[in-house]
């Protein structure tokens, strides 16, 4: 079982740039340090090829972004400077979540530690994301698999205007988001189930919403779950407006994973947003995940 990373340098972001870009090298050093996943588990992504990217988005946009014409609304849309890093980056984010869901389905679980670019639509990119990477993924496993049931259980505190938008109408994709009512994207595309929540929710009133997420994955009766572990519900996240706690996120990994592993639904996890103050929260968090998972599917880990 393999769990996969961008390995690139961090983005180069201007001074004072809200986007946390370290994060993803914070959480690899905490979970080695820590023990969570051993230096073997961990596999470089491959960059996603260009012929799987434009399942998801149209031609024009990806020439755009690969090599450097895409205009500078276009990137400021994006909310992240244009550079090489960049496109290695988003392709290797891509390529890391399609990996991981190949490696679920072989092993039972996976995932990356990164991910989850759910606002990236057809034509553009927004809100920190360049390319779909979840988008992608099911579109590319469809095209090998047509039968395959997928679900997207997203909850990431925003809404995936991106998946719903490029993934609607797809008999065998379910988009579930979970999400902060008043707040980004403020024009949001319908999902198959989404769910809305008001400002300042705490633990049991999101425990509930996402049991009520779980039922209407269930209901589906998905082949696969791409889990969009977003930890940006979290209280202290700057751009959350959820009063979740650490503890709230790490019972929500629980029903999520545990409902995989009872229902024997292969599940990939990748990381979603997470932009707390300190950020070291954000990464807490994440490393919580994991530490889900493992005690989940103990049997996908090494022994000690």
């Amino acid at each position: 079982m393999r769990i996969f990373f961008p390995d690139t340098e961090d983005l180069p972001l201007p001074a004072g740039h809200r986007f946390p870009a370290g994060k993803y090298r914070l959480l690899r050093e905490k979970l080695l340090a820590e023990g969570i996943l051993a230096a073997g588990q961990l596999q470089a992504s491959p960059a996603i090829a260009i012929g799987d990217l434009e399942r998801a988005h149209s031609p024009a946009y990806v020439r755009s972004i690969l090599s450097g014409s895409v205009s500078a609304d276009a990137m400021r849309r994006i909310g992240l400077p244009w550079s090489q890093t960049l496109v290695r980056r988003s392709r290797a984010a891509v390529g890391g979540s399609l990996a991981a869901a190949r490696s679920a389905l072989a092993h039972g679980v996976s995932g990356q530690l990164a991910g989850g670019t759910h606002h990236a639509h057809r034509d553009h990119g927004s809100g920190f994301c360049v390319f779909n990477d979840l988008a992608v993924t099911a579109l590319t496993l469809l095209a090998e698999r047509p039968a395959l049931r997928i679900a997207i259980i997203d909850l990431d505190v925003h809404q995936g205007d991106g998946n719903a938008s490029i993934l609607a109408a797809r008999d065998t994709i379910l988009v579930a988001s979970l999400h902060a009512e008043n707040n980004f994207p403020f024009k949001k595309i319908p999902s198959d189930f989404d769910l809305a929540l008001p400002d300042a929710t705490t633990d049991d009133h999101y425990l509930e919403a996402v049991e009520e997420t779980l039922a209407a994955a269930a209901r589906f009766h998905p082949d696969l779950v791409l889990y969009l572990a977003g930890v940006d519900p979290l209280k202290q996240d700057r751009l959350g407006r959820l009063d979740v706690t650490l503890q709230g996120l790490v019972a929500r990994d629980r029903l999520v994973l545990g409902h995989c592993r009872v229902q024997a639904i292969p599940v990939a996890i990748v990381a979603g947003g997470g932009y707390a103050d300190p950020i070291s929260l954000s990464v807490d968090a994440y490393a919580n995940t994991w530490r889900v998972a493992r005690s989940e599917f103990a049997s996908a880990w090494p022994r000690k």
